[in-house]
Parts: structure tokens; sequence; C-alpha cells
């Protein structure tokens, strides 16, 4: 893959940064009082700045075979002025970006890749009336009760159909999820946290029927984070009896937590439960160095929800999950598959999860 130009390079370190501000002024802030319609709210929204689609799943054969996934796609606004402009098919109002990977669980191995585009051409692109977003050959889309995904590349693919069976879970407060102090540092954001799951997988170029569960995020905004703000830890679980959990963390530079981590409690009957950040302790148990950053990550965690009696244990997979996107968002981060275990009141449960971490092989924020 060629060097990033100039202006992909400008446009992908503001994403990371947050410091430019001129550009962030000329798009729309996520602010409280933000009204979710469905199935309109799948498809892109291009007066925010950035904007992602993520999927991350569960899928096994008949025969047992076990693997995790993830597809996601990036939309980074680079100049609202520039969209729909017709005197050239390559000015760019948009960056497109997107990471796939699957972690075969039964023999512990892992691949990734990732894609840019500046979307020229139709190479890549984000509708905004009907659901689909599409990088190359990796698309998602769908009409609002069924989404598709493919993504395919030397060998490995995913060809698969999702069925989501509990309506979005809408996170944060008002229609926005705080990230820092200020109006504007949020994002909206919504997830299908239990789809149904059927179709191919390809692996080291042996196609595999499968069946399974995945997690889907949707998020924009266009001024998130700041520049006290070095990385996050983000779980996504679903448990056996039909919960499921959503956890971030925003870690500061100074090694505390930032006060505007949250996250979701969502019960079997789809009914969603904000916890603020005094709800939840998040304590790292066990480190793995990465021998390819150096990178640092916390590979056992422990999960206390108090007001419901939550004590679990996070496991990952396999800690070999580690993702260097140098040549599209520029970010070094973990992203892999969890097994967690623990009690709820006084009942056992067991699920499973992704769990995301960045910041860990360098700082997130990228100065200018």
């Amino acid at each position: 893959m060629p060097v990033l130009s100039l202006v992909e390079a400008v446009a992908l370190l503001c994403l990371l940064s947050g410091t430019w501000a001129l550009a962030e002024a000329a798009f729309r802030p996520a602010l409280p009082g933000y009204r979710f319609a469905f199935p309109r709210d799948h498809a892109s929204h291009p007066d925010f700045k950035t904007e992602w689609w993520y999927y991350s799943g569960h899928l096994q054969t008949k025969d047992g075979q076990r693997f995790g996934y993830q597809l996601t796609f990036f939309r980074v606004g680079v100049d609202p002025a520039l969209r729909g402009d017709s005197r050239s098919r390559w000015a760019v109002s948009d960056l497109h970006l997107a990471h796939f990977a699957i972690s075969d669980l039964t023999h512990r191995r892992f691949q990734y890749w990732e894609r840019r585009s500046r979307g020229a051409l139709d190479s890549a692109g984000a509708l905004t009336k009907g659901f689909k977003v599409w990088n190359g050959p990796w698309e998602a889309g769908g009409d609002g009760k069924v989404h598709h995904l493919t993504a395919s590349t030397d060998g490995y693919a995913i060809d698969l159909t999702l069925s989501p069976s509990k309506p979005p879970a809408i996170h944060g407060s008002r229609g926005v999820s705080q990230k820092a102090a200020g109006l504007g540092h949020a994002s909206h954001y919504y997830s299908l946290t239990r789809m149904t799951t059927n179709g191919s997988l390809t692996f080291a170029g042996r196609p595999l029927t499968v069946t399974g569960s995945t997690w889907m995020d949707h998020e924009f905004g266009s001024s998130q984070l700041t520049s006290s703000q070095v990385g996050w830890d983000w779980f996504a679980i679903q448990f056996e009896d039909g919960t499921e959990l959503m956890l971030y963390q925003l870690r500061l530079a100074d090694g505390r937590s930032d006060p505007h981590s949250s996250g979701s409690l969502i019960h079997s009957d789809g009914r969603i439960e904000h916890l603020p950040f005094s709800a939840f302790e998040l304590t790292p148990q066990e480190v793995w160095q990465s021998p390819k950053s150096d990178g640092r990550y916390p590979i056992r965690w422990r999960i206390q929800v108090p007001g419901r009696r939550l004590d679990l244990s996070v496991r990952v997979a396999f800690p070999e999950q580690e993702l260097d996107t140098s040549s599209s968002t520029l970010v070094t981060y973990w992203e892999g598959s969890v097994s967690v275990s623990g009690t709820a009141g006084d009942r056992p449960i067991a699920g499973v999860g992704y769990l995301e971490m960045t910041g860990y092989a360098e700082p997130f924020r990228q100065p200018l």
C-alpha cells in the first residue's frame, strides 16, 4: 500500500488528535437532545466529522471449530464543502478506512487486514439514504431488519447474514454518550447487542459454514476526546442468560480513569440501564507484553458492578490479537475475543465478548 498523501495524513492525524478546530467547526457537534430513529440512523451522518460501524462476533462450525471476527468501517470528514461537488470526481470530502480481522480460537491464530480510500469513483462510501457502507470488496448493509456483511482478502473471507434479536440499545443520557467535559465532547452511540448470525467463513483458503452471534456498534460525532486522554478500554459482553454489558474506561495521562467513562447493562427484555463511572470498577489482573510493539496490555480483568451484584473475570482467548494499522488509522491497538465468567448475585454467569484496548503501545492521541 503506498505512503499516505499529505491530505490523508493530515486528516487522519486530525481524527486521532481532535485539535483541528477549524475543521471541527465546520461539522455538527453531538449535543444532548438527539432523537434516534431506525432504520434511518443505520445510514451515514456526513454532517458529523467521524463515524464508524463496528461488527464483532463469535462463530462456530458444526464440528466445534470456533472463530472470532471484527469488521469495522470508518468515515472521516475532511471538507464538507466538497461533498457532492460535481466539478471533480476526485474531490476528497471524506476518507474511508476499514479493518477486518479473524481469530481462530481453536488453534490460536490471528489474521487482520486494513484498507483506506478517498472514495473516488465509488471505491468506498456510505449512503445517507438506506444503509450501505463499503470499502473496496468489503461491505455492510441491510434494510434494518437484516444486515449482510461481506469481506474477502488473500484466502480469508466472511459472508454473513445478521438478524437482530433486540432493538437498538442507545447509550448514554439524553441522546449523547459523553466522552469528556464540555458540549460536543460526545458522540451519538447505539448498539445492536445480539444478532443471530449465519453464513460462511473462509480461513486459509478453507470455506466453512458457520453460525453464531454478533455485536454491532454505530457511533458518530465531531469532537470526542481531549488532549489529556491517552487511551481507553472497551468491553462488549454477551452473557448466556440473554443480557449484555457494554463498558468503556477512558484513561488519562496521569494514570487515572476519566469520570466520563460509562456503560450500559442491557437486560434480556431489551431494557437499557445506564451505568455511570461510579457504578462499576475495572481492575487489570494480568499483563502481556507484545513482542511487536512492546505495548503492555492487560489480558485478564476483574469487572465489578456492585449495584447489580456482578463480579466478573474477563480473560482474552489468546494474547496475540494486536493490530498495527499504520496504513489506515495510524493506531496500534489490541482487539480480540474474550471469555467471561463470574457471578450475578448468588448465581453463576458466563459469556463471551470483545475487548478493545488503545494507548498501551503508544498514547492514542498523536500531535500534529
